[in-house]
């Protein structure tokens, strides 16, 4: 497995000479290029960006000799291609928005069409009539019904306690027995560029309290921090990686790079993978989390790709988001960070990637499925080439 020791250390490399940078001492600053690593990587020793960039190349030419498998080769090389971006990003190179988009998260959307969208609203519309909230525009019925549905500050912490404990006997039962001693807890932080975070290394998953929630969205938070999401992958990359059935670069997780969009897709679609997914309720929350998260991708682009201010997008947002542009406003701070800026294609597009996908599994292929798309590193496209 010498290519996945060689693009680990070369990344870790990479990472460290990002971090010669003097940045700020924010959240997303200190995290890095590598905000986890699960096991010990020695650092490629870099002079430059030029050297990186031409060990970059010389590790894609070997590609074609020396990769364990046309799926290694396939990613190993969008692997490499999204870190030649991040390095001419790093360099403040000429790159545009979208080859950023394109090229480190692996993804063909730039703008979701109206069509796509209006496809969630009338899901939304469809469900809050099912659930009794009419009579009222679309926005005044869905915040009508978010009001009822918002859980009190003081019990938000509990309550996805409650749903982190569920959503483990569900992985435990249905994908992965070997998570049943598994645990994260809840902590409660302010001020923070981010919903929640799942901290691999403490066991803790950082909830803002700033932000509101619904009962769904924190279901949907301890599905995607927790189990089976970013928890459980991690566990099982790190456990792979040491046993030798992985790779020494399943070991990191790479910010806005090409493993990006299955790290996030898994994730997204956890509730879908445990069968959670329990009543118009439910339905009304995936509708509604699909359009926020579209839309988030379609204000990237309005501000990276066609100049627009932030200003000028937090209307957009609220409106067709159904949020109020506070929270609206909170949710997109981090677009600034030059790093993370296409981020946000990730999550969009890896739910899709990943749901494409796992909506053509036949039940009695699903353990199989998850083996396959948790026991290996894989891009949008090579998930789409390779499962069979």
């Amino acid at each position: 497995m010498t290519i996945g020791t060689d693009l680990a250390e070369l990344t870790a490399g990479i990472d460290a000479l990002y971090r010669r940078t003097p940045r700020s001492d924010g959240f997303l600053d200190k995290e890095g290029l590598i905000p986890v690593a699960m096991a010990e990587v020695t650092p490629t020793p870099l002079a430059d960006y030029v050297e990186a960039r031409a060990k970059l190349d010389a590790l894609r030419d070997r590609l074609p000799a020396e990769a364990e498998s046309e799926l290694r080769a396939d990613y190993v090389g969008e692997m490499v291609d999204s870190l030649l971006a991040l390095v001419t990003t790093f360099e403040a190179g000429a790159i545009s928005f979208a080859d950023r988009v394109a090229r480190q998260i692996r993804v063909e959307t730039q703008l979701v069409p109206q069509a796509e969208l209006d496809g969630y609203r009338n899901t939304i519309r469809e469900k809050l009539d099912e659930l009794g909230y009419a009579g009222g525009t679309l926005a005044e019925d869905f915040a009508r019904y978010e009001e009822q549905a918002r859980v009190p500050v003081d019990q938000v912490l509990g309550v996805l306690s409650d749903y982190i404990r569920e959503a483990r006997d569900r992985t435990v039962a249905e994908m992965f027995p070997a998570m049943a001693d598994e645990w994260m807890e809840p902590v409660g932080v302010t001020q923070v560029p981010f919903s929640a975070y799942c901290d691999f290394a403490t066991r803790k998953v950082l909830l803002n309290l700033d932000f509101p929630y619904t009962r769904f969205s924190l279901k949907h938070l301890a599905t995607h921090e927790v189990f089976p999401g970013h928890l459980v992958h991690m566990k099982l990359r790190e456990e792979m990686v040491a046993d030798g059935r992985m790779p020494l670069d399943g070991a990191q997780v790479v910010t806005s790079s090409a493993s990006s969009a299955l790290f996030e897709g898994i994730a997204d679609n956890g509730m879908e993978f445990l069968d959670w997914l329990d009543d118009p309720e439910d339905a009304l929350g995936v509708a509604t989390q699909r359009l926020r998260s579209a839309l988030r991708c379609n204000v990237a682009w309005m501000m990276h790709q066609q100049g627009m201010t932030l200003d000028e997008i937090v209307p957009i947002m609220a409106e067709q988001g159904l949020q109020d542009p506070v929270t609206a406003r909170s949710r997109l701070a981090f677009l600034h960070h030059n790093l993370r800026a296409p981020f946000v294609y990730a999550y969009y597009g890896g739910e899709m990637a990943v749901h494409a996908v796992w909506k053509t599994v036949p039940v009695k292929r699903r353990a199989e499925f998850w083996r396959y798309l948790y026991g290996n590193m894989h891009t949008p496209a090579t998930l789409a080439r390779h499962w069979r």
